[in-house]
């Protein structure tokens, strides 16, 4: 059985700090970080294998590519809610958000309540996690009905007037992806973007420009009818 300081020792191996300062200009939180990129993560997650209780040691660890790596060797059915609100509180960067929401978050079989419940938080990288996981699903849960996803296009609307960077380009890839899914969802999406382009805010308003752009564009509405 490997332990959470074999598997750091791993992890400095790879760790490469030229990669950090390009990391920060996109953005990413570098305080605590090695500089390993995710193919890098994912090799070792793949000989790893699927460990929970490894996987919530890493967490633990506070490094961000330990987290990453943790998110992708957890598994979906053994993640408690209280788990998913305790490590929803540590993101500190999007990456990290991101990558947990749609390597473990929109598996566990909580995601769809915790749109809801982490939709109104103040707090950044919480509420970015809600509209991140609502693209994560989206994008993954191919089983989900289309009612699923109309029921959360006011939970989009809600979180559009929010000005903060990291929470606004969430609510936009949260309203794309939904769009994408097929021509009803598309419509939907549409008409949601051009419901936010009555608002007052110009967070709302860059949203539903950018959604509309892709969503009407010639690549997806193609698509769509393909896949019709």
């Amino acid at each position: 059985m490997i332990t959470v300081i074999q598997v750091l020792k791993i992890l400095n191996e790879k760790a490469d700090s030229s990669q950090l300062s390009g990391m920060a200009r996109y953005g990413m939180s570098v305080e605590k970080r090695l500089g390993i990129s995710i193919p890098e993560l994912r090799a070792t997650a793949k000989k790893l294998g699927k460990d929970h209780r490894l996987a919530c040691e890493l967490w633990q660890t506070e490094i961000d590519e330990a987290r990453i790596l943790a998110s992708m060797i957890a598994i979906p059915s053994e993640l408690t809610e209280q788990r998913m609100d305790d490590w929803v509180k540590d993101f500190n960067s999007w990456d990290v958000c991101d990558q947990v929401c749609m390597n473990l978050f929109d598996k566990s079989p909580h995601a769809w309540k915790k749109t809801i419940d982490w939709h109104n938080r103040e707090e950044e990288f919480v509420k970015r996690a809600a509209y991140a996981l609502i693209a994560c699903l989206a994008w993954h849960d191919k089983g989900a009905k289309d009612e699923q996803f109309i029921e959360l296009l006011p939970v989009i609307v809600e979180g559009a007037d929010d000005e903060r960077n990291f929470v606004k380009k969430a609510v936009n890839w949260a309203l794309r992806h939904i769009g994408k899914r097929n021509m009803n969802l598309n419509a939907a999406a549409i008409k949601t973007a051009n419901d936010l382009l009555k608002m007052d805010s110009k967070s709302a308003r860059w949203i539903a420009n950018d959604a509309i752009k892709e969503l009407q564009s010639e690549a997806v509405q193609n698509k769509l009818k393909k896949n019709k």
